[in-house]
Order: C-alpha cells, then sequence, then structure tokens
C-alpha cells in the first residue's frame, strides 16, 4: 500500500459534548499508519427529497463527492428508540440517491455503536447494518462493536481513561484496515 486508505467516519450525533464524536477523535489518535480517519460533517445536509434531484441543496455534491473519495467509511452512532439516528439514516439517503448514483457502493465499512447504557447500540447497530447491504457496503463482519459505559471511556484530550480499551481498538482499527485491503484487493 502506497499510502493510507482514506476513510470517511460518519458520527451518527449531533449532541456537542457526543459520545460518538469522543470516540473519533480518540480513534483518530491510535489509528495504524494505513488508515486517514477523517470525520466527514452531516448535520448540515436536509433532509433528503426525491423531487430535489434535479436540483439537489446545498452540500449535497460535495458530500457524495467526499463519499465517493473515501477508500472506506466507518460508521459512529448512537441508539435512539432501538435504531439508527434520523441525521445518519438522512446521510445515507443523501449519499445513496437518486437511484443509481450510490456514492456508497462497493465502499468497506465498519460500524461501532456507542452508549452509556450495557448494551451498547445493539438494535442501532442492527439496523445500520440492513440499511448498508443494501446500499452495497461491505461491512466488516467480526468484531461487532456494541460498546457500552460511554461516559467513562473517555479522558479530556480525547484518549481512552483503560488501556484495555485502547488495545481493544487499536485491535480493531488493524482489523478494519485488513478488510479494506481485501475488500480493494
Amino acid at each position: 500500500m502506497s499510502h493510507p486508505y482514506r476513510v470517511a467516519v460518519l458520527i451518527g450525533s449531533l449532541r456537542k459534548g457526543s459520545y460518538n464524536r469522543q470516540l473519533a477523535l480518540a480513534l483518530q489518535k491510535i489509528a495504524p499508519p494505513s488508515l486517514k480517519l477523517e470525520i466527514v460533517e452531516i448535520g448540515h445536509l436536509s433532509f433528503y427529497n426525491d423531487d430535489e434531484a434535479d436540483a439537489p441543496p446545498a452540500g449535497y455534491a460535495e458530500f457524495r463527492a467526499t463519499i465517493k473519495a473515501a477508500d472506506a467509511v466507518l460508521f459512529l452512532s448512537p441508539e435512539y428508540n432501538r435504531s439508527i439516528p434520523a441525521v445518519l439514516k438522512n446521510a445515507l439517503d443523501v449519499g445513496s440517491r437518486p437511484y443509481g448514483h450510490n456514492a456508497f457502493n462497493g465502499k468497506p465499512g465498519a460500524v461501532i455503536t456507542l452508549s452509556p447504557g450495557a448494551l451498547g447500540g445493539f438494535g442501532a447497530h442492527h439496523h445500520l447494518r440492513q440499511v448498508l447491504v443494501c446500499l452495497n457496503v461491505a461491512t466488516l463482519p467480526t468484531p461487532e462493536m456494541y460498546v457500552g459505559g460511554a461516559n467513562t471511556l473517555f479522558t479530556e484530550d480525547h484518549g481512552f481513561t483503560k488501556p484495555d480499551t485502547e488495545k481493544f481498538m487499536q485491535s480493531f482499527l488493524t482489523t478494519f484496515s485488513d478488510w479494506i485491503g481485501r475488500q480493494k484487493g
């Protein structure tokens, strides 16, 4: 590999102190040299409306181009009502529409759901994987990353509070990098 894989990181929470954003920042710090994790903002995207396909709202073209240019996509999300947040679902719709212009098509991907609760966003994780199958995202099968206890995981300088958590996340990122390489093969 001559350059690191560019990974678009989509965060399913808009909250200023989002645990998922904290996770993205912590992962950037420990990513192996084979990965360049780039947070792609999605909160500015207006709700997808197929009637606007001929004249898409501001931000759509840039978002789609960013996803197309990425080598892979990493999804970090909380769970809202046993599913994925609307902002993340909207980004998936914006990036995959109109029909025949799916920016996610064929991309390797991975999912981490994170929450303060013990289940770690289990419901959101599986709903997101279901959507990614439809979008033809080759999603890393294992490890399945349902991370609980989000409110105790991060230091103020975007690190992990526990060495075992950091080691586990490093292992995940290495596995994801290998997955990207196999998919791009």
